[in-house]
């Protein structure tokens, strides 16, 4: 009995010990976590080494195990390290945890981590391996960090048809192993010729590749080209064609100022990034609806973070998945485009086409202009040469461009002054002589008219073009009358096209505080000011009931026309206007008369701004033709050339305008 209670005193005892030492152990433990966990947190891969047991260090080096951490987070970009301990498995020796991080790919969290541990020399030590960067990762393994490549939205013409797209490139280069085994020199020149490039440009490639195995990279070209078909064939002479991704556009110049180009984004660029969207490698609109619609069209690459074995991912660490760019849809009719651009054969000046209807831009065009491709491939020396004889350092994006709209303004005064009622259409003003002047206090300003008529109605002074006429009748409207006569055909109005234009204006200051200013104003010089669009707009309300739709150039699902003017002048004032201005195109002394097609009816006005300092001075002239179709209402279309006094006259532009109506209407 005696011998029984004392044996039970011992296993107290000894129970209680055991208790105290297994507390022990669990504090031990729990330092040991708390030593780890302040380590890995804070990068100290040093500190985190002198944690390891003694045979996990002699299986891997200080210096190895520092640069195996150090390569692995650097490379995911590993931030915000947290850890949370588990429950403590002491009969086990293992301390399960969780670990979760920010990478390049996004966040990564996992609850599968074990820390084992075993006791050295009387203190806890980590058993160390690959599991505890990664759960599944093994001696051996890699972390690999690749990029989701997204793809750049498409630019799209009316007809769903790419006007810029992404595409597979081809790269012509040279691998020096075999390149430069003979004939070195002949193959140089000849390739130079081909690529009609200077022999010093492939020199200088070859000459920067410190490796003769390395392929040297010369220019990039279009799918298709000749070239390629030429120098197929010819791996043994070192001469090699290689694929890329990158952007093609429509290979037309028409379209070069409307669509733009990307490039490589700049240092200010990508520092203003906030948003952590671009790498210093992305490209970016640079011009043009490129970067009008950047955001939409730009995509967001994505990133994966994942272990790989013998080649093969076996785990995703963290992923972000790609994001592709949106498309755009343009109103845009790629055949008018193309015809314009062609028939102003490269005289500066700016062209716009739209659907009187719906107010649909068809052509938006800028001359000269450049093909885009040129941005993404490579320019040749004769188009470095083409470029420099007709001053490309001169060109602008013209259909942004105000211009002075000379006569073709004529519409909006007799609209005005129709629905005001100070203009009689069929009052005949007897004017004498080329030179008017509305009073002495004038002093020596006077407003000139080519045209000798003496007895002149509205139809006369529009198929004959009086400035005098005009003249006469914007200072019988009033200035206030005329600035709000002007707005009703959008002039000062901003026009939100889905691309930036330039606002038209009635006057530099918004008023009309001279009587000079406001005659000027009405045969269209003083300081009126429009795009090509603004006339283009203000000559559809002919073709739709006197309506002015609101303009487009960007479509999409819910895009319906609208009224931006309704009801600019009544039915009857409609007539009359449609009348007269028809009569400057359909009769034979008619200014626009060489405009006219068979068959079709057309209302129209010819224009010529002329751009000087002072009168009495002979300045340069632009030549001005806004016409519309008035039986089927498809297009209305205003162009307007600078500098047209030297060579093409007003007249050539006519000739112009009726080329580009006859293919599109017929």
């Amino acid at each position: 009995m005696k011998r029984g209670i004392e044996m039970k005193k011992v296993l107290a005892i000894v129970l209680l010990f055991v208790t105290i030492l297994a507390g022990c152990s669990s504090n031990e433990v729990y330092l040991l976590f708390s030593s780890f966990d302040e380590k890995l947190v804070n990068k100290d891969f040093e500190g985190l080494y002198l944690l390891l047991s003694s045979e996990s260090q002699a299986a891997i080096t200080q210096e190895e195990f520092v640069t195996r951490y150090n390569n692995i987070y650097s490379g995911i970009e590993a931030s915000n390290l947290k850890t949370e301990m588990g429950e403590i498995d002491t009969e086990n020796e293992v301390i399960p945890f969780s670990l979760t991080m920010d990478t390049v790919a996004g966040n990564f969290s996992s609850s599968d981590y074990e820390l084992p541990y075993i006791k050295e020399n009387g203190e806890l030590k980590i058993l160390w391996s690959e599991a505890l960067i990664f759960p599944m990762m093994e001696s051996g393994d890699k972390v690999r960090v690749v990029t989701k490549s997204s793809t750049r939205g498409s630019i799209l013409d009316r007809n769903g048809e790419a006007l810029a797209s992404d595409g597979t490139l081809k790269i012509i280069g040279i691998h020096p192993a075999e390149f430069d085994d003979n004939n070195r020199e002949s193959k140089i020149s000849e390739l130079a010729t081909l690529l009609d490039i200077d022999e010093d440009t492939i020199i200088k490639k070859l000459d920067a590749n410190s490796n003769p195995d390395y392929f040297v990279p010369i220019v990039t070209v279009l799918p298709g080209t000749s070239l390629i078909q030429f120098l197929s064939n010819r791996e043994h002479e070192g001469i090699l064609i290689r694929n890329t991704q990158g952007r093609i556009y429509k290979n037309e110049e028409a379209f070069g100022r409307l669509l733009g180009y990307i490039g490589e984004i700049t240092a200010e660029q990508l520092e203003a990034d906030e948003e952590g969207i671009y790498t210093r490698n992305s490209l970016i609109g640079k011009a043009g609806l490129e970067q009008v619609y950047e955001e939409t069209l730009r995509g967001i690459d994505g990133m994966e973070v994942y272990i790989e074995r013998d080649g093969t991912n076996i785990e995703t660490i963290a992923l972000t998945e790609a994001r592709n760019g949106s498309d755009i849809k343009l109103s845009i009719d790629p055949n008018l485009q193309v015809k314009i651009y062609e028939t102003m054969n490269g005289e500066k000046g700016s062209a716009t086409a739209v659907d009187p209807t719906t107010g649909e831009i068809l052509a938006l065009v800028s001359s000269p202009s450049y093909n885009s491709n040129r941005y993404t491939t490579y320019m040749t020396n004769s188009e470095k040469q083409r470029r420099e004889a007709i001053n490309y350092a001169d060109e602008a994006n013209r259909f942004t461009t105000l211009y002075s709209p000379g006569s073709t303004f004529k519409l909006i005064t007799a609209a005005t002054g129709l629905e005001n009622g100070t203009l009689d259409p069929q009052e005949i003003k007897t004017i004498e002589g080329s030179e008017w002047q509305k009073e002495s206090s004038w002093g020596n300003y006077k407003i000139h008219r080519i045209n000798g008529q003496t007895q002149v109605s509205l139809k006369e002074a529009v198929k004959y073009s009086d400035n005098i006429y005009f003249a006469m009748n914007a200072l019988a409207i009033g200035s206030d009358a005329f600035i709000k006569g002007a707005e009703k055909f959008t002039i000062g109005t901003e026009l939100n096209i889905g691309y930036p234009l330039n606002t038209s204006q009635v006057s530099n200051s918004g008023a009309l505080s001279s009587d000079i200013l406001l005659a000027d104003s009405g045969y269209g010089q003083g300081q009126v000011m429009v795009t090509t669009l603004n006339m283009a707009l203000a000559y559809s309300m002919l073709s739709n009931n006197g309506n002015i739709m609101n303009p487009n150039l960007v479509l999409n699902d819910s895009t319906t026309p609208t009224i931006l003017k309704e009801s600019i002048v009544s039915t009857d004032h409609l007539t009359i206007l449609q009348d007269v201005f028809s009569a400057a195109v359909e009769d034979s002394d008619g200014t626009g008369h060489l405009a006219k097609i068979d068959g079709v009816k057309l209302a129209g006005k010819t224009g010529t701004a002329e751009i000087k300092q002072s009168q009495g001075e002979t300045g340069s002239e632009n030549g001005w033709f806004v016409a519309t179709d008035l039986d089927n209402s498809k297009i209305s279309i205003a162009v307007v050339v600078e500098d047209v006094q030297n060579g093409l006259g007003t007249l050539g532009v006519v000739s112009m305008v009726g080329d580009i109506l006859k293919a599109y209407l017929k």
